[in-house]
């Protein structure tokens, strides 16, 4: 079958096996026999959307990659290998770090029809394993095109942007709905955080027929993705639009509700059949240093958190320019939350803005012991370091480095922070290598504002403590190995709340397990 494949058909084939993505593809492949552009990676160079320039776009807080145009993106697209074995959809632990999609999107099958220009039946394939490609086409790493196999010799694919070229299709020519089920089970299931995770679940499970009720602490639904991601990297209108999708389909939800305080964990078990648990890993790590209580010293999720209400708040009209305006800015983290908090920074008129890694900086390219397909520990500089550069001269980031103390003035301010370089070092006793101060490296630098972006510890214990359910040694919601039933009855988990800080699309996986476990308890069995 050439060209493009009647939706119809292939539609209700894929339909009847989305329980099992194996023979989805075997399907999608006997339809097609071949699949791609078998010379496309030889005929057409890697290309992505246009990047709006550094000096432009630190102007305000807007979205800046732009996309190609659908025939361009054809062409992108036709660049997807027959490989054989498609590493890009396998989401499977090598060397203890995921490899390819979580989700398991069957990316060649997508990419074969973006190449055909039948983005609305890419759709329909991509929506069998992704509930919500609008968020990672944007947020994602792509760990799908860092296990690309054309990407072993050259650039990889680039199916992300193909992926949010089929997702913007679709809304744009109302492809995207979500229907309110037309019959309900009678059953009722909570949801608690309105991430990733949460999000995916509830979902889920509403599309089962059950009432599913969402409770979130903050103002707004989104979790991470409201009040996490910066909205240069997630415009919020995105979140928005998908909301109002699941509202219509009869999902209920709650804000500015913080269970565990608002409402006990006994009291929402007593009116609901089940409870999902998906609160993310919101305890940040501190840096327990000397002046520590000098003001001005803030975990990067609440600075980042309070930069977004306040955008929000004013329609995206006033930017808080008093939080960092004219400050030396010093960024503990090196991740991505630590390159949000550069960017915006820079947006908010730093005068200056530095970030130091405890740990060495990464190899430029793939050492050894770090072959392909697993996830290549290489230097990497985002969107952050980029501007920081334009504006500053130089990479913000100061490697093997922390702070050793925080000094304040008078009045209780934060005036400088002192510096201290690290080396690895064995400790005699574990065994384990750690990161150490190096004595007389000390420095004294001036600061004004410090963001601690150090990573997350785990769940926050009045939520776990109000359920009563156990925690493992990260304080992590504990479950039998890849369940999501929590210690006690009829509680359930999903998300960062469950592994620990993770990724997006792995949160949405996540949450999408949870579902098709919570649904099996309440029914007996599952069709999710």
């Amino acid at each position: 079958m050439s060209g493009f494949i009647s939706d119809t058909l292939l539609y209700f084939k894929l339909k009847n096996e989305t329980h099992n993505a194996t023979k989805v593809s075997i399907i999608y492949r006997k339809e097609f026999k071949k699949m791609g552009k078998p010379t496309g990676f030889l005929e057409y160079e890697r290309k992505d959307g246009a990047v709006v320039p550094e000096k432009e776009r630190i102007k305000n807080f807007n979205e800046f990659h732009s996309r190609l145009s659908l025939e361009e993106q054809r062409k992108q697209a036709a660049r997807c290998m027959e490989c054989g074995v498609p590493f890009c959809q396998a989401g499977v632990k090598i060397s203890g770090m995921i490899s390819g999609c979580p989700l398991n999107n069957l990316v060649p099958e997508v990419n074969d029809l973006v190449y055909r220009g039948n983005f609305a039946e890419a759709y329909r394939r991509l929506s069998i394993t992704h509930c919500f490609p609008e968020f990672t086409s944007r947020v994602c790493p792509a760990l799908c095109e860092h296990a690309c196999t054309c990407g072993l010799h050259q650039e990889p694919v680039s199916t992300k942007e193909n992926e949010k070229a089929v997702i913007e299709y679709a809304f744009t020519n109302g492809l995207v709905d979500e229907p309110e089920p037309k019959v309900r089970t009678g059953k009722k299931v909570a949801v608690i955080g309105s991430g990733p995770s949460g999000l995916a679940a509830a979902l889920m499970l509403n599309r089962r027929g059950h009432l599913v009720t969402v409770f979130e602490r903050s103002d707004r639904v989104g979790g991470l993705l409201r009040y996490g991601i910066p909205n240069m990297k997630l415009d919020k209108s995105v979140i928005d639009r998908r909301v109002a999708l699941m509202e219509k389909a009869g999902i209920t939800f709650k804000v500015s509700t913080d269970i565990g305080k608002d409402i006990s964990g006994d009291e929402l078990l007593k009116s609901y059949d089940a409870v999902v648990l998906a609160c993310g890993a919101s305890h940040p790590r501190d840096i327990n240093a000397p002046g520590r209580d000098a003001e001005g010293i803030y975990f990067a999720v609440d600075f980042l958190k309070s930069v977004t209400k306040r955008l929000l708040d004013s329609e995206m009209k006033k930017f808080p320019f008093d939080l960092a305006e004219g400050k030396d800015v010093i960024v503990i983290g090196g991740g991505d939350t630590g390159n949000d908090c550069v960017g915006t920074c820079i947006r908010l008129h730093a005068k200056s803005v530095t970030q130091l890694e405890m740990m060495p900086e990464p190899p430029k390219e793939r050492l050894e012991s770090n072959p392909w397909p697993e996830w290549p520990k290489v230097l990497k500089v985002d969107y952050g370091q980029e501007e920081a550069i334009d504006q500053f001269g130089s990479d913000p980031r100061i490697y093997k480095t922390t702070v050793k103390e925080f000094k304040k003035d008078n009045s209780g301010k934060l005036k400088s922070v002192v510096l201290v370089s690290l080396e690895s070092k064995k400790d005699e006793k574990t065994g384990r290598m750690s990161m150490v101060p190096v004595e007389g490296t000390e420095r004294e630098v001036p600061a004004q504002l410090v963001l601690i972006a150090a990573g997350f510890l785990g769940s926050e214990s009045y939520v776990t403590d109000s359920f009563k359910v156990e925690v493992d040694g990260r304080t992590n919601v504990k479950t039998d190995a890849d369940k999501h039933a929590s210690s006690v009855a009829k509680v359930f988990t999903a998300g960062d709340m469950h592994i620990g800080q993770s990724l997006v699309v792995r949160a949405i996986a996540e949450g999408k397990a949870a579902a098709k476990e919570v649904d099996e308890y309440l029914m007996g069995y599952s069709n999710l």
